[in-house]
This record gives structure tokens, C-alpha cells and sequence, in this order.
């Protein structure tokens, strides 16, 4: 398994690069712009690797950070994402900008990127909400404390959840209210999932 390489880029395309480590050329795929972020004083790379391995395949992703290898692992592990999707993701927005649409339930920027729809959006807010790692993220204490107050009560987050994944607050309501009882004692990702069940009925 390769977890990480050190060394020169001795081809660069904008989704590829190969670097030659001590002779030897590993080609990876990787985000847009990853050989200019992960590039040292020195003139060399260091990048953070996820190997796939198959019977037929070796495939290896490369990225500047390891909190970018960290996110990208977590988003191929939602259904129906691959790491193709998933480099797309990083490609169209800065691993900051997409923590933080997920985290904040941006369905409507989360669609712009290529290859996510509506549903695969959808899929992203609810499988990785609160998974992703914001609080590292540079200026996260600060974004948290200036950032809006989520209602207290788990109607007004449930309600707030959906409306910040694209639908119109009449329609949430209408989910929310279909749930009864259930709101204030269940957790806010099962009611979450039942409400969008609902929604699409």
C-alpha cells in the first residue's frame, strides 16, 4: 500500500501526474492544481496517496494534504460515489468550500460541481454531515462563532436541514409534520432520511 511520495513531477496533466521517486515513476491521478499546492522549497512534491487495488487494476490518487486524501476517502464512501466523482469534487471547489457546503447543506452549490445531481448532493449532506472535518479547517473557530444559530428545537433543526438542502420551507414543513412525534425523540439523520422519503412520495 502507498500512503505517500516524495519526489520530482516528470509529467503534469491537469488531472494526472507522474512523479519520479529515486527512478522510479508512479502516475497518479489527482485534483486540478494538486503539483502546485503540494510542491516544496526544494522543487519537489510531497503528496498524500489512496492506492485502489483489484485484480485487474492499481490505481493510485494523489493529493497536497492529507486532510484533502482524508475528505476524498470519505466521500467515495457514499453510495453511487466513486473516485472519479469525488475528484471532480476537489477539483471544483477548494477542500474548504466543499467541508463547508456539506457541512452547511448547500445542495444548490454541491450540484455545480460535475457529475453531481440533485440526489447525489442529497446523498452527500446526509451521509457526511457532521463527519467532515470543519474543525480543521483554517478559521473554523471563527466561521463558528460568526455563523447562523441553528434552531434549538429538533422541529426548527430538522425544518432547517431541509431548506438548506434546496426545499422550499412549506415543503419541509409539510415532511416535518408528517413525522409527528417522532421529531423530538429521534435522531436528526433518521428523521432527516424519512423526512426526504417523504418529500419524494
Amino acid at each position: 500500500m502507498i500512503g505517500k511520495l516524495v519526489g520530482a513531477v516528470a509529467t503534469e496533466e491537469p488531472t494526472s501526474l507522474t512523479v519520479d521517486v529515486n527512478g522510479v515513476g508512479y502516475e497518479a491521478s489527482c485534483p486540478v492544481g494538486t503539483a502546485d499546492r503540494a510542491r516544496r522549497s526544494d522543487g519537489r512534491v510531497e503528496l498524500w496517496v489512496h492506492t485502489v487495488v483489484r485484480t485487474d487494476v492499481l490505481e493510485l490518487f494523489a493529493f497536497a494534504t492529507e486532510l484533502e486524501r482524508r475528505v476524498f476517502r470519505q466521500l467515495i464512501s457514499v453510495p453511487n460515489v466513486g473516485p472519479r466523482t469525488a475528484l471532480g469534487a476537489l477539483s471544483a471547489l477548494p477542500v474548504a468550500d466543499l467541508v463547508q457546503a456539506v457541512q452547511a447543506g448547500d445542495v444548490a452549490r454541491l450540484v455545480r460541481v460535475p457529475g453531481v445531481g440533485k440526489k447525489t448532493a442529497e446523498r452527500l449532506v446526509l451521509e457526511l454531515r457532521g463527519k467532515l472535518p470543519i474543525d480543521e479547517l483554517p478559521g473554523a473557530a471563527s466561521q463558528e462563532a460568526s455563523g447562523p444559530r441553528v434552531p434549538a428545537d429538533a422541529r426548527g433543526r430538522l425544518t432547517t436541514a431541509l431548506t438548506n438542502m434546496g426545499y422550499k420551507p412549506a415543503e419541509a414543513e409539510r415532511a416535518v409534520k408528517a413525522l409527528g412525534a417522532r421529531v423530538s425523540s429521534e435522531p436528526l439523520s433518521s428523521l432527516l432520511r424519512d423526512a426526504l422519503a417523504e418529500l419524494a412520495t
